[in-house]
């Protein structure tokens, strides 16, 4: 059973992103490594910016700066 686990930071994706990532995950495990849609596991976990670092720094830091 293919278990595919995405991680993004908390920032707006929509229910409706979210359903098209699962689905185009789906058919990418299916159509390269042709594996079964019926058992593929898909997760999004959504990860607030103060605990996502890059370079030494939080997320929330870097976009702040940048705005």
């Amino acid at each position: 059973m293919p278990y595919v686990n995405i991680k993004l930071t908390r920032d707006g994706t929509t229910k409706d992103q979210k359903e098209a990532l699962i689905a185009g995950v789906t058919d990418l495990m299916r159509d390269i490594l042709g594996k079964s849609p019926k058992t593929t596991l898909v997760l999004i976990e959504e990860v607030e910016t103060d605990n996502w670092g890059l370079g030494g720094e939080s997320v929330t830091a870097i976009r702040a700066r940048q705005s």
